[in-house]
This record gives structure tokens, sequence and C-alpha cells, in this order.
């Protein structure tokens, strides 16, 4: 029998807390992607873009990153976009994104409904962010749920 304790925050221990997606090396495959780790040790997959780059966007789930010259990413919001519109879900992307100091959006699209991609982010949310998770800070910002 071991003494060994497990320590209190044994995924941090096991698993990144994010990680490029291996499909980035292929050479055919000219998008980027990236995992981003949850609470439950689930990774999610994401499309990533520059935040001037990225397209429009129905229903997903995203993370709006501020990437470092040393390529470290840190996640500065994590949220779903709620418009039908995919043209006001981006513009309302690319405004937070600018107002928080993101250069990407990280979009995963896996997530097949409401509850799902609702899950996701919580999920999301109590790994990367945890007690600081930010508040829209107006009216813009309260059609993407944060």
């Amino acid at each position: 029998m071991s003494n060994r304790i497990a320590p209190a925050n044994w995924r941090d221990l096991c698993f990144p807390a994010n990680e490029p997606a291996l499909i980035c090396r292929e050479a055919r495959i000219t998008q980027p992607f990236h995992y981003w780790r949850g609470a439950t040790g689930q990774r999610y997959l994401h499309t990533v873009y520059a935040l001037i780059e990225c397209p429009e966007i129905t229903k997903a789930n995203f993370i709006l990153v501020r990437r470092e010259a040393d390529g470290s990413r840190t996640a500065l919001l994590i949220g779903q976009t709620l418009e039908e519109a995919g043209s006001l879900n981006l513009a309302l992307l690319r405004h937070r994104g600018a107002l928080l100091g993101a250069n990407e959006i990280h979009i995963h699209l896996l997530a097949d409904s409401s509850q799902g991609r609702t899950a996701v982010e919580a999920d999301l949310k109590a790994a990367q962010l945890g007690p600081r998770v930010p508040k829209p800070a107006n009216q813009d910002a309260a059609a993407i749920a944060v």
C-alpha cells in the first residue's frame, strides 16, 4: 500500500489545459485547430481564427483568446453565440474580443443542441476561467452568453 496522496488538482498534473491538435501538422490542412480541456477532463476541438479573419458564425461555442508571441494562449472569455444571424454574432465577437485584447477566436461546432452547447460552455469555463469569469460590460455583449 502506498503512502502517496493524490494532489488536489490531479487533472492539472495529468492533462494540459489546452494543446494544439495534431491534425494541424498535416501538410494538407491549413486551418489550425486547438484542443481546450474542460473541468471534466473532456477535450473540445476548436477551429482557430484570427480575430479579424473569422467567418460569420451561427450556433456555436467560442473562446476569445489572447495568443502571445511565444505561442502561449490565454482564454479571456468563453461562451456561445445566441443570435440567428451569423453576421451579428461575428460583429459582437469581434467587438468584445477587441475590448478584451483578444487576437484569436476559437470556435467549437461539435455540440449538436442548445443543451450541448451550454454543457460545453460550463465545462470549459470551470476549467479555464475558474472564479474570474468576466461579465458583459455593456448591452452589445448581452447577445453573447457569458
